[in-house]
């Protein structure tokens, strides 16, 4: 099993990383503030104007470890990529699978059933722990509305039917959730519908901020095992999208990301305090609120669940790695289906 390294997160706009013999310094104002060995590291995720010193970058794409940055808002900016490596008969076998229009459907449908059924046990959960009986009832109708559309979904015969069927979710799903939010926190985070690009309220602000940092994990495990990122089943194919990334994010959107989201909010260990709202109505979680839930989600992935597939405890934080190997077996017929994660 792949040991779960560390992220790095730096969050101060202009830090400056440098490499010493092997240990990584974040300098700040050129006083050294952290000092970390590189072999605890894998990866990097560098937020506004964060800079590496040319020999930092080097041993990173020698090493093949992963340097993105991001916006304040969470929002992808840019990667640094070594050399391209992986078997490339692995990728053929990607690139044949999205030219076949009944597999590409079926690895579709995969992903999204994994979505829905995610979704529906967020809600069931929530609904076994409300003290609100007409909370409980509002979710309890919803988990029903998703459990017929996964129904459904077993019947779809095209992509469209696929995004269609995900889509309604959704709004079942979203329309749902603010029962999930505790009475006291639902002034700070009240919201209505999934917006985005920019987020309008402080919740829909914060689950974008953990859909990109889980996002930039899916993709550094396909990258991992050789698939290309890019090329996706169910999110359409254009430049510079990380389509298969994507996809793969639709398995962890609902168990890893929202409720992180919803612990954060209902401990409340996020307040209004942690988000800036800007002229024109978008909301950003501001630099106290961002180090507080990379904390969070650092110690998220280092809890252990059972993997119903593996049958054995597994880091949260290796899922994606362990459902990208999943899937490159399955595109090269090593086994017979490719199983999403589902949440117990």
């Amino acid at each position: 099993m792949k040991q779960l390294l560390n992220t790095l997160y730096v969050t101060t706009p202009e830090a400056y990383l440098r490499l010493e013999g092997e240990t990584v310094c974040v300098m700040i104002e050129k006083v050294k503030k952290l000092q970390v060995p590189l072999h605890h590291l894998n990866a990097f995720v560098l937020f506004d104007n964060v800079m590496l010193s040319p020999a930092l970058l080097g041993r990173c794409a020698a090493d093949g470890r992963s340097v993105i940055w991001l916006n304040r808002s969470g929002r992808f900016q840019a990667r640094m990529e070594g050399p391209v490596n992986g078997n490339i008969l692995l990728r053929q076998a990607q690139y044949r699978a999205a030219d076949d229009g009944e597999l590409s459907l079926k690895i579709a449908l995969r992903f999204i059933a994994g979505k829905i059924r995610n979704s529906r046990q967020v809600l069931m959960r929530g609904a076994r722990d409300s003290k609100s009986e007409e909370e409980k009832i509002a979710l309890v109708q919803a988990a029903r509305l998703l459990a017929g559309n996964l129904s459904k979904l077993a019947h779809a015969q095209s992509p469209d039917t696929v995004r269609g069927l995900e889509g309604d979710s959704a709004c079942i799903y979203f329309a749902a959730l603010p029962n999930l939010i505790r009475p006291s926190a639902r002034e700070t985070f009240a919201f209505t519908t999934r917006n985005r690009r920019p987020p309008l309220d402080s919740f829909n602000a914060l689950i974008s901020f953990l859909y990109a940092l889980v996002l930039g994990d899916c993709r550094s495990a396909l990258e991992t095992v050789g698939l290309d990122p890019q090329l996706g089943f169910l999110h359409t194919v254009r430049p510079g999208r990380a389509s298969l990334a994507l996809d793969l994010l639709e398995e962890f959107r609902a168990p890893i990301c929202d409720r992180l989201a919803l612990t954060l909010i209902n401990r409340e260990q996020l307040q209004a305090k942690d988000f800036d709202y800007r002229d024109g109505g978008s909301v950003l979680l501001n630099d106290a609120g961002r180090k507080t839930v990379i904390s969070a989600f650092q110690t998220r992935k280092q809890e252990e669940i059972a993997h119903p597939v593996l049958q054995q405890p597994v880091s949260i934080g290796l899922l994606p790695q362990i459902q990208a190997r999943l899937l490159a077996r399955y595109l090269r017929k090593d086994i017979d289906s490719y199983l999403p994660y589902l949440q117990q």
